[in-house]
């Protein structure tokens, strides 16, 4: 009995098979855009309920899953990007290291970031004033000064 006979449901679009036609008309929202679930509070979409009800923790603030090592709280269990980059802070890994001067970084973005030492680059500008720079947070700073 082959995949396909245990996966009777295909996408017309891409070719990928479902064992059951719910799973199936889930995944055609890939192909199509739809996104019928949307929050009631600050009308943003989403293509799963599940994405939704994770997506409302923004707006109450629960954290519901725990860092066994540390207590620091998630909105999700199974947020990989979070809980790999968290437990960093505990094993000291930085796996990613600058071209230019060899600093490591244990975050991916903060490399990004570190980068613009090098190049000069300042793409957030004050749209105030027109000043530049490298990093959101000082943007969001100097934004207070104009008041």
């Amino acid at each position: 009995r082959g995949y396909q006979d245990d996966a009777p449901f295909v996408c017309p679009e891409c070719g990928k098979s479902f064992r059951q036609k719910p799973n199936l008309i889930t995944h055609r929202r890939i192909h199509t855009g739809e996104r019928p679930f949307s929050c009631f509070l600050c009308g943003r979409s989403f293509n799963q309920k599940t994405n939704l009800v994770t997506h409302y923790r923004v707006h109450t603030g629960e954290r519901p899953f725990a860092c066994a090592q540390c207590g620091k709280r998630f909105t999700q269990k199974t947020n990989l990007t979070n809980l790999v980059t968290h437990q960093r802070i505990h094993t000291g890994e930085r796996p990613f290291t600058c071209g230019v001067c060899g600093r490591r970084f244990n975050q991916k973005g903060n490399l990004v970031t570190h980068y613009r030492v090098h190049t000069g680059e300042r793409p957030f500008a004050c749209g105030a004033c027109g000043k530049r720079f490298a990093q959101k947070p000082n943007l969001l700073a100097h934004q207070k000064t104009h008041g």
